[in-house]
């Protein structure tokens, strides 16, 4: 079946990366991410790990084309962060430093309005987690000018983190009966400044594609690459939309939410209850399929999916089964964990002011991970 994720140039299953698994030397293999033993001290692991924010920049830039402000660039940070703590998070690591990376063309990007502007939005995330007891040294970075190789800009970062090793959520003892708790991407939560639409950063180069009007390419001609899939939405960034509650662009650069202040509550109180932990990014609700041995992962009470997936569905003309494989549809994070610790979990979760709610349960599979979604689209099948 043909995606359309892979029409616009991306690859949601990443094929190719497996040539690195050999090299990776980690403790825990099916882990959401490698752990490494410290060899200074033993008794701990150390997770260094790196991400970005994909193409999500590219509307922040063309915002700013349109309005000449450079204060859209600045939630790319948000999505930076939040697209590296929360991964470590996954293995109940405790962040240390941060650096980013920032690759522009300064011919076509105002390189300082965009790193005044993504300093200011640093500085916000460190401390917004700094009040909710998560201390992370900012360690510099790296800003290369590189006209030749890109069209626009590129925003990334490393986050280095500890886990002791005793305590590592590593997927392994996930077992028959326990429950699978999804944490909402969209709305507002105590620790946010603003309504979020829920995207996240994955799914952004077919948002910006089926939902952008295809003028803006012709003004923005490095908006995309000549051979790729033009745009063929019919909205302007600044179209309000009633379902949304906002605007089309803004829908779009919504900040992906950072669940560290919730996860770091939750195995402070309940870690040992935890067995795994999902941050539902690339490859939307088919992330868990990489946790755990021998699972059938089943989830039969999602959570709503936000209006701007319902959006993108009807004017992309995609198929539900690729949406729950593109997207978090409305999912941002999971916690999977006994059935006992259900209860003081959401309650936790619920003190922040974040939708959560049990999705779903895990059972015995045979012949590897399985993952079946019952939702009011249908039923599918992914392993």
């Amino acid at each position: 079946m043909s995606s359309k994720y892979a029409e616009v140039g991306v690859d949601v299953k990443k094929k190719g990366t497996e040539v690195f698994k050999p090299a990776l030397k980690s403790l825990f293999p099916r882990a959401f991410c490698p752990i490494t033993r410290d060899p200074n001290l033993p008794k701990y692991g150390m997770v260094l790990h790196t991400d970005g924010a994909g193409s999500k920049p590219i509307q922040n830039y063309l915002h700013w084309r349109e309005t000449g402000e450079s204060r859209w660039f600045r939630s790319i940070a948000y999505d930076v962060m939040a697209m590296n703590i929360d991964d470590v998070m996954c293995v109940g690591a405790t962040p240390l430093g941060f650096v980013d990376y920032v690759a522009v063309n300064r011919l076509r990007v105002p390189k300082e309005e965009l790193l005044a502007a993504l300093n200011t939005g640093f500085k916000e995330c460190f401390s917004m987690l700094e009040k909710h007891g998560i201390k992370i040294s900012f360690l510099g970075g790296e800003t290369a000018d590189l006209p030749d190789q890109l069209r626009t800009l590129d925003v990334s970062g490393i986050i280095s983190a500890r886990v002791e090793l005793s305590k590592v959520i590593s997927g392994e003892k996930i077992g028959q009966g326990d429950v699978i708790i999804g944490l909402r991407s969209g709305g507002r939560t105590r620790y946010e400044r603003q309504e979020n639409s829920g995207i996240m950063c994955n799914g952004i180069t077919l948002a910006r594609h089926c939902l952008m009007k295809n003028e803006y390419e012709r003004k923005y001609p490095e908006l995309k690459d000549p051979d790729a899939k033009s745009y063929y939405g019919r909205f302007a960034f600044d179209d309000y939309l009633d379902e949304l509650d906002m605007t089309v662009g803004e829908a779009i650069l919504s900040p992906t939410r950072i669940f560290a202040p919730v996860i770091a509550k939750i195995l402070e109180k309940h870690g040992k209850q935890v067995t795994g932990l999902v941050h539902s990014t690339g490859g939307g609700q088919t992330k868990c399929l990489g946790l755990g041995k021998n699972i059938h992962y089943l989830k039969d009470d999602l959570i709503e999916p936000d209006p701007i997936f319902r959006l993108i569905q009807r004017e992309a003309k995609v198929s539900w089964m690729e949406m729950f494989q593109d997207f978090n549809m409305g999912v941002g994070f999971e916690i999977i964990a006994r059935k006992k610790s259900v209860d003081e979990i959401l309650a936790t979760a619920e003190r922040f002011g974040i939708g959560a709610k049990v999705i779903g349960r895990c059972e015995k599979s045979d012949g590897g991970n399985r993952l079946t979604i019952k939702s009011e689209f249908g039923k599918f099948e992914y392993r």
